[in-house]
């Protein structure tokens, strides 16, 4: 109960958020510059390839990660300088105040970094009665504001020039203007004297280079070079994951780091600290410098099988950039201290479970973040297991159970799917949609139109709809998932005409049920492996070439998750690489190995456009599948402004997140109507049930439709 009423909490935070139009409006010009800038920045290199160096070296620093901090710190100590390891915030805060103690510091001046917001290092030294002043520009407002960051390059990218204007106004005590170059000649006045009187300088560091003790900070304002030389003792502190080899290795980072953080080909500045050089402020002393090294919960991850790949997050804050979540509510609800899906899963090791827990649920699972990253870390995957944790340690919510000891049982649960084709029948209409939501359960979903259970599953059908095929070219076995053998089994009729129409063998295993992703969203792992083998058993002597879906969510999850989820039982092992193996999306199947030909089809030249599902161009990396079908068949196809974005179903996501689910769908139907189409198509039916939905609600003419049906309507019949 205090589980839920926390949840009840966080998504009042997101629903104030959502009333900010400034920070939306904001967000969504950054995220739509960001996408074209960064694929310029990349654009003379192969990107995959880069990003697999990267990883490649990471993971090779942290099987030596004793070995390059011992290095590190023999190096660094023989050049000057002091290294130090604390083994948690507070000692890391307890080394600095007690360095800026014996140093007789009174004023400090920092430079930008994550990890002293990590440990709250700020606040401790004003306890101990030092003046600290952020000289990073989006830093220094935020502390004027008393706020945290909202990104983990661009602080504060959720204010507006307005708002730093008064902001400037108050602290100079004279009406400041609203232009920008103005605003920042400003805060140059304001912090050049901070500079002068600081007796320490605080850093963070990108890297640090074992083989030289050198440390590495990567900026695009001149701030860290004053802070790293002018003061009198310089204190940088950094997470130990920030260890690397040699100077090669940092470049290497360097290469991918401000490409896909900001888009740019190089940073302003980069800045090599090495050793103990005389000071800028008194001639003939040398400068006190001090290197903390923090673990605070690094170690833990370096130890997990699964978590130790968060080692390779290079903080370029990307996953932050092209979260549609994040566009909406901005890094003050879309993280702790870490902002992005990075945050959701920093947060639990780093600050504990507290604040992950609300946090961790906010992931639509669209993948957008995985796809971006630099360290290749498989950001929704992780969030989940952390989700999971969270509630294998404090236990289950009741719905989430409920639903597991359902879905585990396929005959309960497909009992309970034809039931409810009964109880629907006093809210049902005769257009496939329930005339009125029972709103004691859906009071926030009426953005959009629910379907009605169809009157005949699909597996009530096959029996009499399987084609004789003489000759067949292939052999496969159909995968349904819930939604279209009971709510759109014409999806998988209009997908039984086509093949047959291309001498395609089916078969249609009885005893598969729904793929386990839904389950899979609510961390119910141990479920999810259950349904997991009842499918992989009920296909596993089907003598087929391939396993075909209709829904890019089910073939994502069946292509990558099932391997995770059974890799316990050796026994299996070859079973599920085989069955991995053989499934595959409708649109690659029909493109890509029936190679469906225009004169296949009878073209009417109808103006459609297509919503590609996240699992289907990021999960299974299919872009151009479905585009070209469509043209084959002689639509005239038009590219919706991010077609590739999230809808905002995300499965259980919708009914968890609804405000948020709602702004999405928004959005991107009005992209859909900017292209003039007659229809939208796509690929997985829980975006047909989100976009046919929404539509309704508004009254538009524009169908939308599986990327099949569309296919089979216009097929020369043999």
């Amino acid at each position: 109960m205090q589980e839920a009423k926390s949840l009840k909490n966080y998504r009042k935070e997101c629903r104030d958020s959502l009333g900010n139009d400034y920070l939306r409006k904001a967000l969504d010009a950054f995220a739509v510059a960001y996408r074209k800038s960064r694929a310029n920045a990349f654009a003379e290199f192969d990107v995959e390839e880069l990003i697999g160096d990267v990883v490649a070296m990471k993971d090779d620093a942290l099987q030596q990660l004793d070995a390059l901090y011992d290095q590190f710190k023999e190096k660094a100590e023989g050049a000057g300088v002091t290294v130090h390891y604390a083994k948690d915030a507070a000692e890391a805060n307890a080394i600095i105040s007690r360095i800026a103690k014996e140093t007789d510091c009174k004023k400090v001046i920092k430079s930008k970094s994550m990890t002293a917001e990590e440990t709250l290092l700020n606040h401790v030294l004003e306890d101990d009665g030092l003046e600290v002043t952020e000289s990073d520009l989006g830093e220094w407002i935020i502390q004027l504001r008393h706020e945290g960051p909202s990104h983990m390059v661009m602080p504060a990218i959720h204010l507006s020039r307005y708002q730093v204007q008064d902001l400037f106004s108050d602290v100079t005590g004279t009406r400041q203007t609203d232009d920008i170059e103005k605003l920042v000649k400003v805060a140059r006045r304001e912090l050049r004297q901070k500079f002068a009187e600081a007796d320490m300088g605080i850093s963070g560091a990108n890297f640090a280079v074992a083989e030289t003790g050198t440390i590495g900070i990567v900026t695009n304002e001149g701030n860290a070079r004053l802070v790293t030389t002018l003061p009198r003792v310089h204190v940088a502190l950094m997470g130990i994951d920030k260890l690397v080899p040699t100077i090669g290795d940092a470049l290497r980072i360097l290469k991918v780091l401000t490409r896909n953080a900001t888009a740019q080909a190089i940073t302003s500045y980069v800045t090599w600290v090495t050793g103990a050089n005389e000071c800028e402020t008194s001639p003939g002393r040398k400068k006190d410098i001090h290197f903390v090294f923090l673990d605070n919960g690094r170690r833990e991850m370096a130890a997990d099988p699964l978590f130790s790949q968060v080692f390779r997050c290079v903080r370029c804050g990307a996953c932050a950039n092209v979260c549609p979540v994040y566009r909406l509510v901005g890094g003050h609800t879309m993280g702790h201290i870490y902002i992005g899906a990075i945050g959701l899963i920093l947060s639990y090791f780093y600050h504990g479970p507290d604040s992950a827990r609300n946090l961790v649920q906010n992931c639509i699972n669209c993948e957008a973040c995985k796809d971006i990253c630099a360290g290749g870390i498989d950001l929704p995957r992780l969030i989940k297991a952390v989700h999971a944790r969270i509630q294998d340690e404090e236990g289950h919510p009741i719905p989430s159970l409920l639903l597991g000891m359902i879905m585990k049982n396929r005959k309960l649960f497909h009992t309970l799917l034809r039931t409810a084709k009964w109880a629907q029948k006093p809210v049902a209409g005769d257009d496939g949609f329930m005339r009125h939501l029972p709103m004691i359960f859906f009071k926030d979903h009426d953005f959009k139109a629910l379907p009605t259970v169809a009157e005949k599953p699909f597996r009530d059908l096959w029996p009499k709809l399987k084609p004789a095929i003489k000759n067949p070219r292939y052999r496969v076995g159909l995968f349904s998932g819930c939604v279209q053998d009971f709510v759109y089994p014409e999806q998988m009729v209009a997908a039984v005409e086509l093949f047959a129409d291309h001498d395609v063998e089916m078969s249609f295993p009885m005893k598969q049920s729904c793929c386990g992703l839904p389950l899979q969203m609510m961390a119910e792992m141990k479920t999810s492996r259950d349904v997991a083998l009842q499918n992989l058993r009920a296909f596993e002597k089907e003598n087929v070439d391939y396993i075909v879906t209709l829904c890019a969510s089910c073939a994502s999850h069946l292509k990558h998750n099932y391997p995770e989820l059974l890799k316990d039982d050796l026994k299996l092992k070859d079973k599920v690489a085989a069955f991995t193996s053989k499934v595959i999306d409708m649109s690659s199947f029909v493109h890509d190995v029936l190679q469906v030909r225009a004169e296949d089809f009878q073209g009417d030249g109808k103006k459609v456009t297509f919503h590609a599902p996240c699992h289907l161009c990021r999960g299974l990396g299919v872009h151009d599948a479905p585009r070209n079908l469509m043209k084959t068949a002689g639509m005239d196809y038009q590219e919706a402004a991010e077609a590739e974005v999230c809808c905002g179903f995300g499965g259980t996501y919708s009914a968890k997140f609804p405000e948020l689910s709602r702004q999405l769908l928004e959005k991107k139907l009005d992209n859909v109507e900017a292209t003039g189409a007659d229809i939208l198509f796509t690929d997985c039916p829980g975006c047909v049930m989100q976009l046919r939905g929404g539509m309704k609600k508004r009254g538009s003419t524009i169908e939308v439709k599986h990327t099949v049906e569309g296919l089979a309507e216009r097929r020369k019949k043999k």
